[in-house]
């Protein structure tokens, strides 16, 4: 008997409906539909707990074989969120550039570097969209770790490709404004984003 016939059996031996049985694992009764229908596995933690809930062990739940599937998939998934969460770190780190003295401000005689605070040389456009540019990177960022958190990888998987968009945008547009620094800086984060990318889809 497969993991998900075992799962309904017990489920049923025990007299809980679906949405009963994902209130208690405390994940969506969509999961545990999944699980039923053999379309996917639970996390080790969720397995710990049905392991605890219906008094069985884990080895009467899961034929070797479907614990190294178990094993596999955990694995992967774990690897998907380190490589979300650097991205996450990546899109954060444009805070930087709002603070670091990486735009030139001509004093007529000198060309400074100052902060974004402190920068002027340019028109009150180009100067809303450095700062709308920043701002929805450094938000897909904090979105990237909250969905990372509540393990909601589909909606971090959106928000990464969102702010690999914007990215791209943005060095065109500073490399067209002539901000080497910015341009350079945003471009090394690209290739980082792009290397990430190609991994991920590699383990898919």
């Amino acid at each position: 008997m497969e993991f998900n016939e075992k799962l309904q059996q017990l489920r049923k031996q025990n007299d809980m409906t679906q949405e009963q049985l994902a209130e208690l694992l405390y994940v969506s009764r969509t999961a545990i539909s999944k699980w039923e229908n053999g379309k996917g596995y639970p996390n080790i933690e969720s397995l710990k707990s049905i392991s605890k809930l219906f008094s069985v062990s884990i080895d009467e739940l899961l034929s070797g074989e479907e614990l190294i599937t178990l094993a596999v998939n955990e694995n992967r998934s774990n690897i998907h969120k380190i490589f979300g969460l650097i991205n996450a770190a990546l899109d954060l780190a444009v805070i930087a550039f709002i603070f670091l003295p990486l735009y030139g401000k001509s004093d007529g005689t000198y060309i400074h570097s100052v902060n974004l605070f402190s920068f002027t040389d340019t028109t009150p456009i180009n100067l809303a969209i450095y700062w709308a540019v920043f701002t929805i990177i450094i938000v897909f960022g904090i979105a990237q770790f909250i969905f990372s958190y509540i393990e909601k990888e589909k909606w971090q998987g959106l928000s990464a490709k969102f702010s690999f968009i914007i990215e791209a945008f943005s060095i065109c547009f500073f490399a067209a404004a002539k901000e080497p620094y910015v341009t350079a800086l945003l471009f090394i984060q690209f290739l980082i984003k792009v290397l990430l990318l190609k991994k991920s889809a590699q383990m898919k």
